[in-house]
């Protein structure tokens, strides 16, 4: 289940509490003016009975006139004795003499009043009793103010949590290389505040980010030349193996400087991007390390077109199948074109990747196992740079654990949308 949004459950904080304290103040409302005191009501009932005694004893017409029907015997239905005893005491009590009897009927909320005229018979007078619980009325009502609650729950979560959109906007709009772009001072004054604090946090991190491009990319063009001076001494070691041993570590000190000049560059933007297809370019990297000796076999590939660099995207792909073939064993590359984007997957017959490292792999310099640095060449940035080119190509890579051995290797890149 999807974490909701600390809008919506603001604005849903916001209704309830008000709905909650406008449907108890509505029900205690319609509950106190739908049922007056049982005094009132007792005395009102027993007044009622005695009035009508005096007039049908006095008018022995009136009952045909008001359409009263006569019984000689008391009704027969349900009596509520409760009731009856209460208004009979309270006719008692003003001192009338009728004699009355309350019977339920079969209307809701609804009493039937039964008076003993002077002659022994029996007046049965229709009575509404209390009024019926206002449900249509009161959910009609509540309606209305459930919708205009809403409407001014939104309105005031978006004003108040602006800020924290802002913020929210923000971070989706940092580009590939970490620059965090300059956002408008305007609105109120706590979005104003906040933006400004928040460019000013983006002018500090995107200068130590440019400082620290710079500093890493003066640094290895800066090791080009002791190193090549370096190559130059060592060749003159009498010793054939320990000259040999000296070139090997400047070999990969030339090689962790031109990774990292690589990897800069690969941050600093995507280069020039153009429609290519890329199951010949895949093929071509897949030949070139054939030749160079590397295990490495195609699978089934698709054709599919993409907007991408193609001199980026061919390195990234090379040092992915690179890091299969050489840590694994070989490896088997295949391309499948889906709907939106095309799926290329990279499989080997490797050892495989600790769970509790899988996310650090492509962390530059990071190495399974820090001894296999002396068996195999490499910078350990060869994954580092791979994804970052295929982040600045709108695409994806993954590394998983195979469930019958192995590592699979996975890029998604975005396929060029033709028009009908």
């Amino acid at each position: 289940m999807p974490m909701l949004s600390l809008r919506t459950r603001f604005t849903g904080l916001l209704v309830a509490a008000v709905l909650f304290v406008m449907v108890t103040a509505a029900f205690v409302t319609a509950t106190i003016l739908a049922k007056p005191p049982e005094a009132l009501f007792d005395l009102a009932m027993a007044e009622k009975a005695e009035m009508a005694r005096l007039l049908l004893d006095s008018d022995p017409t009136a009952a045909t006139r008001l359409a009263i029907p006569i019984r000689a015997t008391p009704p027969s239905v349900v009596i509520d004795r409760e009731l009856t005893d209460r208004v009979q005491r309270q006719a008692e009590a003003r001192g009338y003499s009728v004699d009355l009897l309350i019977a339920r009927s079969g209307r809701t909320m609804g009493r039937d009043l039964a008076i003993q005229l002077k002659d022994g018979r029996w007046a049965l007078l229709g009575n509404p009793g209390r009024a019926a619980f206002p449900l249509k009325p009161l959910t009609a009502y509540l309606t209305l103010v459930a919708l205009g609650v809403l409407g001014v729950a939104i309105y005031a979560s978006a004003v108040m949590l602006r800020p924290l959109r802002l913020l929210e906007d923000t971070t989706a709009a940092i580009s590939a290389d970490g620059k965090i772009p300059r956002i408008e001072e305007t609105g109120p004054i706590e979005v104003r505040t906040t933006a400004q604090t928040i460019n000013r946090l983006a002018a500090r991190l995107n200068a130590a980010i440019s400082s620290r491009m710079r500093l890493v990319a003066a640094a290895g063009h800066d090791m080009r030349t002791p190193l090549t001076r370096m190559r130059l001494r060592a060749e003159f070691v009498g010793d054939a193996e320990e000259r040999a041993l000296w070139l090997k570590d400047l070999e990969e000190l030339d090689q962790i400087a031109d990774s990292a000049i690589r990897l800069l560059r690969e941050e600093m933007g995507p280069g020039l991007r153009e429609t290519i297809a890329l199951d010949p370019l895949l093929e071509d990297v897949v030949n070139e390390l054939v030749e160079i000796g590397l295990p490495v076999r195609l699978g089934q590939v698709d054709t599919v077109e993409l907007t991408a660099s193609p001199f980026a995207l061919k390195r990234a792909l090379r040092n992915l199948i690179v890091n299969a073939a050489t840590h694994g064993g070989g490896a088997e590359v295949s391309l499948e074109a889906r709907d939106e984007e095309a799926v290329l997957s990279i499989v080997d017959e490797g050892p495989g990747i600790p769970e509790h490292l899988l996310g650090r792999v492509f962390e530059p310099f990071f190495r399974v196992d820090g001894a296999r640095r002396k068996l195999l060449p490499g910078a350990g940035l060869g994954l580092a740079i791979a994804r970052e080119i295929i982040g600045n190509q709108f695409g994806s890579v993954s590394i998983a654990n195979r469930p019958g051995g192995g590592l699979q290797q996975t890029v998604r890149l975005r396929r060029t949308t033709k028009a009908a």
